[in-house]
Formats: structure tokens, C-alpha cells, sequence
């Protein structure tokens, strides 16, 4: 553990950039070819620090269609791979980068650049994902990458890369502090774990040495904040941008790039360095965090929605609201706990995990939807699977497991939303979320529209199907403090 104003004192001051000023960078380059950045979102979690932009859980070339027609700077794509293998992973990222090209046209249309999304702690198909977009971009068109740029950086959650190193902020009497994430239980984790947090360690251990760590391009503070003497804001993001172009101008044949990031104007920094960089032209993919679409489109901080802007354009339900808690990491037990205290009217009903890996399994799904819908008719109902983590040492029957538990979970939601409607739903967890949007509430299109709470909690509006009109909050296992899920759920609640 570290202090970070001792870490940070070794790097220059920030350099000043408005959203404005990477728009307008990004404006300038779609003058003539509109550009689309496509989002292959590994769970939902990453639409949390955006807003106003389009949603897809199905990606045939008539879903990219709508997106694309939406004429936003970004589309969000629900990929949900974090819950697959790695060959499933793999074909489902080939299939959407196939289809986003069709849709897209030919290049004189519209371009698109491709994002692979994934944990700010370290977790995901790496580098399976990037490396499966190259080779589909390359096999379509013909156009080979050059650099990889790894941002797992999500500041607003307590997340940042300081001279190539990740870190997690410390939170109640530890803040201040740094701790390597490689020392959190997220390293820990049974199918993506790993034991570094010198990233490009982590970038020769996750690729087996194809990519030796001296290969990996460090954009380190000294280069992200290049411009940080300059008098002029204007010169001195211009600076920036140039030295973090110029760096990256040896790059070729996917060659991995990790940018140090600590605040959202290094993010701009490095945003307006990647343009200057592509303009020149590089072709890079980017493998990142949540806040990095923000910057890289120039969007604003959207301040975080208010209990009357989630239902602005529909009539709430008069039912209760439904909480579902998936996440097993200790963050989410703690925001359960405190919920669950303080939100006395509340059903509680709980899906034994041990039951549905039984013979009961249906009996159990059975009965717990009959207490669902009743429950809703009076107030909120949180449903929450049970607390003990049935783990093994095999990575594929622990995914196996967590699959069994998210089809209860989606079961539970899909048939109460048949039989009684609730008036909101909150979903916590990242495999949690991609399926019960996906699936338990048949969500195909929906617009993102903000943060419920700064920058980690995002709420999606359904445009079509059966929950058309019921506000959808997407809640990352591994984001909040421990009030988090208390303070959203009596936002959008008429019992609470």
C-alpha cells in the first residue's frame, strides 16, 4: 500500500482539456467520413459512465442498422463474453465486428473504430478479445492494426494506472492510499485471475510472452502531461497530444500500449493524443475501462439523474420496484447488507444456489416467483442469491455454475415481468445485468441515458419489447461505496 500524492509527486501537474476540445478534435476528423466508435461491451457495466447513446443486446446487421441510425459518435454492443469461454467469447466478437462492417457500409459511408471493453480490474478475454477483432478487421477489409491501447483506468470507481502500474484506491479510513490491484480478491478471480499489476507484466503473462513485457509502449504521466508547463490550455493540450502521438508512432502489428491515467483529463489528453495519432495514420483498437468512450467522443460528466428524470416520458407503475443482487464480491454483500437494513418494507426472497444445482431446481424457481409477484403488489421485493460461493478449482464448472445461477436468476425475472410488471429494476452484478437486460427483460435496443450516481451506475431506457418503459439500472459488482445500492434504490422506489 501507497500513498498516491507520494506516487503522483514524481509526475507533472494535469494538463487543463474541456470535452469540447476533444469534440471538436473528433469533429474535425469526421468532417468528410462520419466515424462510429463500436463498443463490444464484455457485460453492461461499461455504458456507466456514458449517456445518450444507443444499446444493443442482439447485433444482426439490422440491430447495427438502428444504432448507426441514431447518428450518435458511439454505439454500445452487450457482448456479455465474460460469462463465456474463450472459443464462444471469441466467435461472438468475430460475428459482431463482421456485422457492424456490413451494416456500416462501404468506407465512403461511414468508418467505425472498434473498442473492446472490459474490467477496470484486470478481468476479461485478454488478449483473445483485441486480438479477434484485428484479425476480423484485417480478414474484412484488409486493414491491419497497429497498436492495442490498454486503458483499464476507471477513476470514478477508485481505479488508476500510475507509471504503468494499476491500482486500486482505498476507500473510509485507507483513502489516500494506493494498493496494487494485483492484491485485491478481483486477482483472485477462478476463471481470470493474475499476479501482477505492472501492466506490461500482466500484458507477457496474459499472452503467454507472445508480447514480451520490454515490447509493450508505457505512456507514462511524463507523456500524457506533456504539455503540463505550457501558459496557453490550447498549446498545452496540443503538446500533450504530439508527444503522445510521437510515442506511439513505432507501434505495429498490434503492438500492446498501457496509458497511465488518473483523472478525466488525462483521459482527454490521451483522447486527443489517439486522434492525432489515427490522423497520422495509425489503426489502433483500444482495450479499456468505462470511462474511456466518454473521453475519446469529447462527451461531458453527465451529472447524475434525479428519481424524476429516470421516469421522464413514462408513468411509473404503481407496483413495487425489483432489486436483483448476483455479484458474489464483498462490496455488494456489503451494500445488500445495508439495504436490506434500512429498507424495512422491502420483500426479501432468496434463490438457493445449493437448490438449483439439485433436483429441486424447478420446485425452487417455482415457488420463488409465486413470492415475487405477490410481494411486488405491496412494495419492493430484493431478490438475492444466496450468500456461499460454490467454488471449485476447475475455471470451466465454476463458469458452469455461475451460469446455472444467472438462467434462475433471468427465469425469476422474465416470468414476474410476464405476470405483474414492476415499476423499476435494479440488477447487480455484471453477468447479473447482461442477463437480465438480455434476457429475464428482453431488452434489444435501449438509449443509455446517464448515471444514476456519478459515474458507476448507468440507467437504460428499453424502446422496445415487454419492459419497454420500465427504467433498467445496470450496477457493477465492484463499484460503489456501501450505501451505493440503498441510495439509488430510494430514488426511483414509492415505498422507501
Amino acid at each position: 500500500m501507497k500513498l498516491e500524492a507520494d506516487v503522483l509527486a514524481a509526475y507533472p501537474a494535469e494538463v487543463r482539456i474541456s470535452a469540447a476540445t476533444v469534440a471538436d478534435a473528433v469533429a474535425a476528423s469526421n468532417a468528410e467520413t462520419p466515424r462510429v466508435l463500436v463498443v463490444l461491451d464484455d457485460d453492461p457495466t461499461g455504458t456507466q459512465s456514458v449517456a445518450d447513446l444507443p444499446v444493443l443486446t442482439r447485433w444482426d446487421v439490422e440491430d447495427f442498422i438502428w444504432a448507426f441510425g441514431q447518428s450518435k459518435p458511439a454505439v454500445y454492443v452487450l457482448t456479455n463474453t465474460r460469462s463465456l469461454d474463450p472459443a464462444e467469447a471469441a466467435a461472438r466478437n468475430e460475428e459482431v465486428v463482421r456485422n457492424a462492417l456490413a451494416a456500416a457500409g462501404s468506407p465512403a459511408e461511414l468508418r467505425l473504430g472498434f473498442v473492446s471493453r472490459s474490467d477496470s480490474t484486470l478481468r476479461g478475454h485478454y488478449p483473445l478479445e483485441p486480438d479477434v477483432i484485428a484479425a476480423t478487421v484485417a480478414d474484412v477489409s484488409g486493414e491491419k492494426t497497429d497498436g492495442v491501447v490498454l486503458v483499464p483506468a476507471f477513476p470514478d470507481a477508485g481505479r488508476v494506472t500510475i507509471g504503468g502500474v494499476h491500482f486500486m484506491r482505498g476507500t473510509g479510513e485507507a483513502a489516500g492510499t494506493l494498493t496494487p490491484v494485483s492484491e485485491t480478491e478481483f486477482a483472485k478471480d477462478a476463471t481470470f485471475g493474475f499476479t501482477t499489476s505492472v501492466m506490461a507484466d500482466y500484458v507477457q503473462e496474459k499472452s503467454q510472452g507472445r508480447f514480451a513485457a520490454g515490447s509493450v509502449i508505457v505512456l507514462d504521466l511524463n507523456t500524457i502531461r506533456a504539455g503540463a508547463a505550457a501558459q496557453d490550455p490550447a498549446a498545452g493540450a496540443q503538446t500533450s497530444a504530439n508527444a503522445i502521438a510521437d510515442a506511439i508512432d513505432a507501434a505495429t502489428d498490434s503492438t500492446p500500449i498501457v496509458a497511465d491515467i488518473v483523472t478525466e483529463n488525462d483521459l482527454r489528453a490521451l483522447s486527443l493524443g489517439l486522434e492525432e495519432a489515427e490522423r497520422r495514420g495509425k489503426k489502433l483498437l483500444y482495450r479499456v475501462g468505462p470511462p474511456f468512450g466518454r473521453a475519446r467522443i469529447g462527451q461531458e460528466i453527465r451529472t447524475e439523474l434525479s428519481g424524476a428524470e429516470a421516469y421522464a416520458g413514462n408513468t411509473p407503475s404503481e407496483a413495487g420496484g425489483l432489486i436483483v443482487v448476483g455479484s458474489h464480491v464483498g462490496v455488494t454483500t456489503r451494500q445488500l447488507k445495508a439495504l436490506t437494513e434500512q429498507h424495512s418494507a422491502a420483500r426479501i426472497v432468496e434463490i438457493d444456489v445449493e437448490k438449483l444445482l439439485g433436483d429441486t431446481a424447478e420446485e425452487h424457481l417455482d415457488q420463488t416467483v409465486d413470492t415475487v409477484v405477490e410481494a411486488l403488489r405491496s412494495g419492493d421485493v430484493i431478490v438475492h442469491t444466496s450468500r456461499l460461493l460454490i467454488k471449485t478449482d476447475d475455471p470451466a464448472e465454476s463458469l458452469r455454475i455461475a451460469r446455472t445461477v444467472s438462467a434462475a436468476v433471468v427465469a425469476v425475472v422474465n416470468r414476474t415481468l410476464k405476470t405483474f410488471p414492476p415499476r423499476f429494476v435494479i440488477a447487480k452484478g455484471g453477468i447479473t445485468s447482461s442477463d437480465v437486460a438480455a434476457h429475464g427483460l428482453e431488452i434489444r435496443h435501449a438509449i443509455v441515458r446517464g448515471p444514476m450516481l456519478p459515474g458507476i451506475v448507468s440507467l437504460w431506457e428499453p424502446v422496445d419489447g415487454p419492459a419497454k418503459g420500465i427504467p433498467y439500472i445496470v450496477f457493477a459488482g465492484n463499484v460503489g461505496d456501501d450505501q451505493s445500492l440503498a441510495d439509488v434504490t430510494r430514488k426511483l422506489s414509492n415505498t422507501f
